[in-house]
């Protein structure tokens, strides 16, 4: 790891003088990222400034249909509040299967949007859920935010302060996950809203991605057997050491086919 300056601004307009005034200042969250990144010289910045101090950030709250969580807040408060468990109950447990316990007391939401992991579980969620990233500046829509392999549409010095939830009638994830690291071999997302289907899948292409046939087909029945004969193009997915393309799209159609069926099955939340 590089030496480097170190900063702890308390308001969103001192961070961003800092930044400003560093040959190369990078913004720091959870750090669960960003440290390994550091420590293999990946990432070799001149100013690194923490965000934690800077109130406001952090926190969960309902307002009518939506649901508000600071950029700051930790993923074992999205995973364990009860405020999240009754409006979103399916984004509750999709945090609360990532990584392991001391991971979720240290990461942060924001942290992990902007990072854009291609395999994390936070991003089919946003994109499903028709989230709203907002930020110091501006909102942008998920469907704007991811733009590839840990590329976002954040503009130089944007700090992401919160991000809408709208609260869906129905919605479930489910993911085939690597053993060792938890990410997702496959995710899909399955979320439905006033008649609308949004399904979303990481895991399996360099960015989050959404699945037009099958939300078509599912507007016109939410059940499972409305995309069995779905079949995702292996053209473009993902080749590793986990799974080949053709793998990854059978697993794609296995994965919709259950979020749907527990979707279907669960009422709408309060």
């Amino acid at each position: 790891m590089d030496d480097f300056n170190y900063h702890e601004p308390r308001t969103l307009a001192e961070a961003a003088v800092v930044l400003h005034a560093a040959r190369n200042g990078v913004y720091i969250a959870g750090g669960m990222s960003l440290i390994p990144a550091l420590k293999h010289r990946r990432v070799r910045p001149s100013d690194l400034i923490d965000l934690r101090l800077i109130d406001g950030l952090a926190g969960i709250r309902r307002e009518a249909d939506t649901l508000v969580i600071g950029a700051m807040t930790k993923h074992a408060d999205v995973a364990g509040l009860d405020i999240v468990r009754n409006s979103i109950p399916d984004l509750a447990r999709l945090v609360g299967e990532m990584a392991d316990p001391s991971v979720r007391n240290r990461a942060t939401l924001g942290g992990s949007i902007a990072h854009a992991d291609p395999a994390s579980d936070y991003p089919p969620a946003l994109l499903a859920l028709e989230a709203i990233i907002v930020t110091d500046t501006r909102r942008i829509a998920a469907a704007e935010f991811f733009t590839g392999p840990f590329t976002t549409g954040l503009r130089k010095g944007e700090i992401i302060t919160a991000v809408n939830f709208p609260i869906p009638d129905n919605a479930a994830y489910v993911k085939f996950a690597n053993v060792a690291s938890r990410y997702a071999i496959v995710g899909v997302f399955v979320a439905r809203r006033a008649g609308k289907v949004c399904v979303a899948v990481t895991g399996a292409k360099p960015c989050v991605f959404r699945f037009g046939e099958m939300e078509r087909a599912l507007e016109n029945s939410f059940t499972p057997d409305a995309i069995k004969a779905i079949v995702m193009s292996a053209q473009g997915l993902t080749a590793d050491i986990h799974g080949t393309p053709e793998y990854r799209a059978h697993l794609i159609g296995v994965m919709a086919q259950r979020a749907v069926a527990s979707a279907a099955a669960k009422p709408r939340p309060a």
